[in-house]
Parts: C-alpha cells; structure tokens; sequence
C-alpha cells in the first residue's frame, strides 16, 4: 500500500473514531435527559396537587404536609387559568417581578408587578413543556414549569463535549501531519544529499575516462564523445539538484521566457516528434531562479504533460503577467486525458500516481521546489477529462532595473 493510501485510511479512522464518540455521548445524553425530564415532571404533577389540596383542605396536620411536598419543587412554576391569568407562582426572580414607579411625595420606593416579566416566563415555560391540568372547584387550571439548571446545562453539554472532542482530534492530528510531514523532509533531505554525494564519484572517473579516450584515440572530435560528455554534463545538473535540496538556494534574475525557452528546446528532442511545443507570451519578464532548480520543475511538469498524451498531441508553455506585473504566471497546458476536479490538490500528494511504474513523486517534489525555494505557487488552472489539463506556477516578478 502506496503511503498516499495509507495517510487516506488514517483519515477515515480518525473519522470513524469520532462519529462513534459523537453517536454515543448523544445516546447516553439523551437517557439521562428523558429521565431527568420525567423526574421533573414528577416533581411538578406532585406540586400541581399539593395546590389543589391546599385550597380544598382545612385540615391543618394535612396542610402542613401538603405544604411539605409543595417545596419539593426545585424549579420555577407558575398556576393560569383557563382564560391564561396567573394564579400563584414560585421560584421566579424577585429582583425581577417589580419595576420601579417615578418618585411619589410621601412613598419610598414605589414600585408594581411587572407583567411583562411574568408574561415572558410564562411563555418561556409553554415552549418547553406540555401543561399539567388540574380540576379546582370546577375551574381548569394549568401547571407551567421551567427546566432545572442541571437538565438546562446537561442539553447543551454534548455539544460542549462534541466541541472539545473535535477540537482534540483536530489538534491531535495536525500534531500528528507536522510531525509526519518533519520527518518525511528530514528523509527527503538525507536521501537526496546521500544520492548527490555517491553520484559524485562515479561522475568523476567518467569524466576522466573521457578525457584519457580522447588522448589515446585522438578522439576529440568524435561525436559519440561528445555525446558521452552530454550525458555526463546531464548527471552533474542532476547531482547539483539533489546537493541543493534541504539547503536555501540562491535565486538570482532571469529572463523567464529565456529560461523556458532553452530548457523546452532541449526537452522536446527527447520525445516523440508526434508531440508539438508552442511558447508564447511575454518575453521582458523577470523573476527570481535557480535555473538548476527551475529546469527540474519544468522537467517533471513536461515528462506528466508527455505521458497525459495518449499518442499525438500538443504542449502549449504561455508566460504572462499578473495584477501591476508583481507576478509572472507560467502556464503549461496540455492536450493530454486530463484530470478529475476531485483530484486538484490529490496529484500533488507524495505516492499518488496513475501509473503503473513510478514512484509519485514529480508533483510533490515540483511543488516543493516552487513553493519552498523559490516563494512562488504552483496548481492545476484548469482541466477537463480527455481534453487536457494548465498547471500554472505563480512567481514573483522582478522589475528590471536597466
């Protein structure tokens, strides 16, 4: 299983793991919700009738326990009548049920019920409970009752919970993506050092085994020599690309169409000739490189452009510039098989390829060198299944000062 498969299947682990929390903590919740609330309720049907007692008893003994039960009741209530009038209530906030009266000659601290106030809580308690009925003298009244602190505070604490969970998991795992991804750099890193360091030697004894061919053979004009000593060139460039990554490059100003124009020119003898190369676009462009670096990018994005291409087809490399010309944009398009819109940011992933042989890499390595080294952007503009696809990097302009 390719690391690409693995990373998606820890995803839908962690996932998993949290619906499972999630649908659990909102079952057990809810039990102890709907026997809080039936407890409550209780609570309130046994007030309701310590009331109906109390006005239809003049036993004192009975009374006392009737007014017993009556304070049972933990939570605010209010009694109505059929036509809504309030009868008695109890557990409001007194600092509530009184507004105060403009100053009155002679009367300290006037004040009156307020009915708004009651009226409020009243209508707060219909939304949140059916009424108890109650028969008192051949009058209907009603029992309204608020919620308890606790069974208030225990409806709102899953989403608390569901919070602090996601929150975990979030944490958790982009601690876990940091850490993951810190050590595939220091991976990257060491094997590309270690691969440019033992590229080193055998480069070395070529380039001298070239050199002694063409004194014993007199071979200095020779064109296989010649050819020798290309491919030896192309496998310093190599081993220089590889030396540079981990460590800051030094970009300097280039001419970007001068770039991918020479870099084009030497890629496009080395394909098909069924494939055609077009550059266009802005040729006074400026922008900060490093030509080794850069040449790799263009590279990977060319060789993917290729193999998009069935049989005949074209690449189409335009350079333009963006908003006040802070930017050089760099588009590569291709008449290749395209690729999904689900699968934008996927083709930049380490280990994903379409391919049979291949590792995955060109695209994550081309975005790092893009990104990382030179500070510019690299994504897919646009694409179309069995139209082709525009990669556009994004670099950072250079004025020229000439």
């Amino acid at each position: 299983m390719n690391p690409y498969a693995q990373q998606r299947l820890w995803k839908y682990f962690l996932l998993a793991f949290a619906l499972v929390i999630a649908f659990g903590s909102l079952l057990y919740t809810g039990y102890l919700v709907k026997n809080i609330k039936k407890s409550e309720r209780t609570r309130a049907e046994m007030w309701a009738l310590s009331m109906k007692q109390i006005t239809a008893s003049d036993d004192n003994d009975f009374l006392n326990y009737v007014f017993t039960v009556r304070d049972s009741l933990s939570v605010p209530a209010m009694i109505v009548d059929r036509q809504g009038d309030i009868i008695t209530t109890k557990g409001l906030d007194s600092t509530k049920t009184y507004i105060k009266l403009p100053a009155v000659p002679g009367v300290k601290n006037a004040k009156k019920y307020d009915p708004a106030y009651f009226q409020g809580e009243l209508d707060a308690m219909k939304s949140e409970h059916a009424p108890i009925s109650l028969k008192v003298f051949d009058n209907d009244w009603y029992v309204y009752y608020h919620d308890s602190f606790v069974l208030t505070q225990l409806k709102i604490f899953p989403y608390v919970q569901l919070s602090v969970i996601a929150i975990f998991l979030l944490v958790a795992y982009t601690a876990f993506n940091t850490s993951r991804k810190s050590e595939q750099n220091q991976v990257w890193v060491g094997l590309a050092k270690e691969t440019a360091h033992q590229l080193g030697t055998p480069i070395s004894s070529l380039m001298a085994w070239t050199e002694l061919m063409k004194e014993k053979f007199n071979a200095e004009d020779d064109p296989l020599i010649a050819e020798m000593e290309n491919d030896i060139q192309r496998l310093e460039i190599v081993a220089d690309r590889f030396s540079k990554i981990g460590s800051q490059p030094v970009l300097e100003g280039h001419g970007v169409y001068d770039v991918v124009k020479d870099f084009v020119d030497y890629f496009k003898v080395r394909v098909s000739n069924k494939i055609s190369f077009e550059i266009q676009g802005n040729r006074t462009l400026k922008a900060g490189m490093n030509i080794p670096l850069f040449d790799w990018v263009l590279e990977n994005l060319l060789k993917n452009a290729v193999n998009a291409i069935d049989n005949t087809g074209s690449i189409k490399v335009e350079i333009s510039s963006g908003k006040a010309r802070s930017q050089v944009y760099i588009d590569i398009t291709d008449s290749g098989k395209g690729i999904p819109r689900s699968k934008f940011e996927t083709v930049f992933q380490p280990g994903y390829t379409t391919r049979k042989r291949g590792w995955g890499l060109g695209l994550s390595l081309t975005r790092r060198m893009v990104e990382n080294y030179h500070k510019g952007q690299i994504f897919v503009k646009d694409s179309e299944l069995g139209k082709g696809t525009t990669f556009r990097i994004v670099l950072k302009s250079i004025k020229d000062d000439t």
